[in-house]
């Protein structure tokens, strides 16, 4: 094959899938809003489970899930059938993964959910499947063809069965009024969550901050901005606070040359910078600098100016 083969390769499996998934808007019924209404209505958790490549798109469903506000875990139907199932609650939703829909794996767990009274809704490929007629609720996620051109590998396939897991997870999101500073409270690690869920005293600079006087000298400044290291220099007022940056020390050089050395920090300080209070998120912090396109922000507490937030 040469280059061009390979990229007609994957336009081809490019077409097939996308048409698979556009497909399934056409097969949606009363099955998926009862799965949707079921999960909703569960005081328990949402069990996937499936074998193969389908045990792995359900890791994925999953976890979406999880992170977007419905309880889930995965469950590999051989380590269930094998005690795993003592996890299991009966308040619990169990979502099963088979394309055929007669995986002896997942088909085995049938009369444990039966006696449970778990709820189950399965995805298929086959409307006419074990796995289909037990459920309470079918999901149809079958397919024309596959992408493989043996017919072999799961691939338009699980690109369907993702699609559909897509779709569950937005709709409860949607369903649930679930918003962003509900998702940054699963993620406060990632950057949403440190604008969402932190405030600014988390990390903001609170020691050893550049306070001069409004006649200190120019090199008294420079002295307390590079002690900090903050790139600026907090001017005390008697009615409020000034703030003289890096930027503020190189136009005054520019402009005065060699007598900028004569100038107090009164003199070319900005007054009136901007400040937040104690308890300020970070995301609105950031808007803030962002917004005004600058660096830092000085922090105000009950006692005054207590530290500097940088981006």
């Amino acid at each position: 094959m040469s280059g061009s083969h390979y990229v007609t390769s994957a336009a081809r499996v490019f077409d097939i899938e996308a048409r698979a998934v556009a497909a399934l808007a056409d097969r949606l019924d009363d099955n998926y809003a009862k799965a949707v209404q079921t999960i909703i209505d569960s005081a328990g958790r949402v069990v996937v489970c499936g074998m193969g490549k389908s045990g792995i798109i359900g890791r994925k469903i999953a976890a979406t899930l999880s992170s977007t506000g419905t309880p889930a875990f995965f469950m590999h139907p051989a380590e269930a059938y094998h005690g795993d199932l003592g996890m299991v609650q009966q308040s619990d939703v169990f979502v099963a993964i088979s394309y055929s829909g007669e995986t002896s794996e997942v088909i085995q767990l049938l009369p444990f959910l039966r006696q449970s009274g778990n709820q189950l809704i399965a995805i298929t490929g086959n409307s006419r499947s074990t796995l289909a007629k037990a459920a309470h609720s079918h999901l149809d996620v079958g397919v024309e063809a596959e992408a493989c051109p043996l017919q072999l590998a799961p691939t338009a396939s699980t690109t369907t069965t993702l699609a559909m897991g897509d779709a569950l997870a937005v709709t409860l999101m949607e369903a649930r009024n679930f918003r962003a500073e509900h998702f940054a409270r699963f993620h406060p690690g990632g950057s949403l969550g440190r604008r969402l869920l932190r405030v600014v005293e988390d990390e903001m600079v609170a020691q050893d901050l550049p306070f001069v006087a409004a006649d200190s000298t120019v090199m008294e400044v420079l002295a307390a901005m590079t002690q900090s290291r903050l790139g600026l220099a907090i001017v005390t007022l008697d009615d409020g606070y000034g703030v003289i940056t890096d930027g503020d020390v190189r136009r005054l050089l520019k402009e005065h040359g060699k007598h900028a050395v004569e100038h107090k920090a009164g003199e070319f300080m900005s007054r009136n910078p901007i400040v937040v209070r104690i308890g300020t998120r970070v995301e609105d912090a950031l808007d803030l600098l962002e917004r005004n396109r600058i660096t830092s922000l000085l922090v105000e507490g009950n006692a005054g100016i207590v530290g500097v937030f940088k981006k």
